[in-house]
């Protein structure tokens, strides 16, 4: 029974009594817990008395006093995020050199260094940011030549951040990275001429490729067909040489040019537009008197045509 009670109180101590006191503790300002990128400033008659930047637990007695017992009633307690935020303002109107309407878009990050003066320097400091990163820009990037904006941000980005800097450490704010991320055109009438500028300059382009391509085709042509007209004009006077040579190689052996003629004869025959008739071979000559008794119109030489 004694063993119960005492469990019962030790679960009753730790789920609700130790809970509790921790609560009335933190808020009777005995001890302060601080989350990581957190500031949190100590209000008591509408003076600061303490801030705690770092991480972790604190015990305000031994940091701001006994006095700290007395903030829940006669003052506060501000919590401030001191992470890093970013934004971005589209489409910033400025003027080139040359009087063209451009458009600028910035981006930069900032982040809460002095959480006292964030919080009471200015009643909004993220929108006097805003306006001054704003009217920097205007100011800083108006008037400059048309190639330097269209080309030079990173040097755009530099002017605008050095602008910008001294006026949002007094806010509280510290400035971060500022980056000129977007330059464009305004004026619609002159996106249309610049656009048609591009593509009439992209079908000259096209249409030069285009022509010297060809030209080098022609080139080409031009020299294969010079060389293949050289080599047929030397094979054509080169031919009868090498013919006779030919020939006369071939007449040192009498049979052998016998044979070349008779082959020439029978190919000149055999390509001829006349009728063939092969003829065993025929001791007495009887086969060619049948055949030519059987034929004779067409052994018959063709009269030949009447004197007018």
């Amino acid at each position: 029974m004694t063993f119960l009670a005492v469990a019962f109180v030790t679960f009753f101590f730790c789920l609700i009594a130790v809970p509790a006191l921790m609560g009335l503790a933190e808020f009777f300002c005995l001890f302060a817990v601080v989350q990581e990128r957190e500031s949190q400033v100590f209000l008591l008659f509408g003076r600061v008395v303490g801030v705690l930047s770092e991480p972790g637990l604190h015990f305000l007695p031994l940091k701001i006093g006994p006095q700290s017992l007395l903030i829940r009633f006669f003052g506060g307690v501000r919590k401030v995020d001191m992470r890093i935020d970013q934004e971005y303002l589209r489409s910033q109107p400025v003027n080139s050199e040359e009087g063209t309407p451009m458009g600028i878009g910035v981006w930069y990050e900032m982040a809460v260094s002095d959480p006292v003066e964030y919080l009471f320097r200015n009643t909004d400091p993220r929108g006097s940011l805003r306006a001054n990163v704003r009217n920097a820009a205007v100011r800083c990037l108006s008037n400059m030549p048309l190639q330097s904006l269209l080309e030079d941000r990173h040097s755009m980005s530099h002017r605008v951040r050095d602008e910008v800097s001294p006026k949002s450490i007094a806010w509280g704010y510290q400035l971060g990275s500022v980056y000129i991320r977007k330059v464009h055109f305004r004026d619609q009438q002159m996106i249309q001429q610049i656009e048609q500028k591009v593509v009439n300059r992209l079908r000259q382009v096209t249409s030069a490729i285009r022509q010297q391509g060809a030209n080098q085709v022609a080139i080409i042509r031009s020299g294969a067909e010079r060389t293949a007209a050289k080599e047929f004009a030397h094979a054509a006077a080169v031919r009868p040489y090498l013919v006779g040579k030919a020939i006369q190689e071939i007449a040192a052996d009498r049979e052998i040019l016998n044979a070349v003629f008779e082959i020439l004869e029978t190919e000149k025959m055999l390509h001829g537009d006349v009728a063939l008739t092969v003829i065993p071979p025929d001791k007495d000559g009887l086969l060619k008197r049948l055949l030519a008794a059987e034929e004779p119109a067409q052994s018959q030489v063709p009269p030949l045509p009447a004197a007018s």
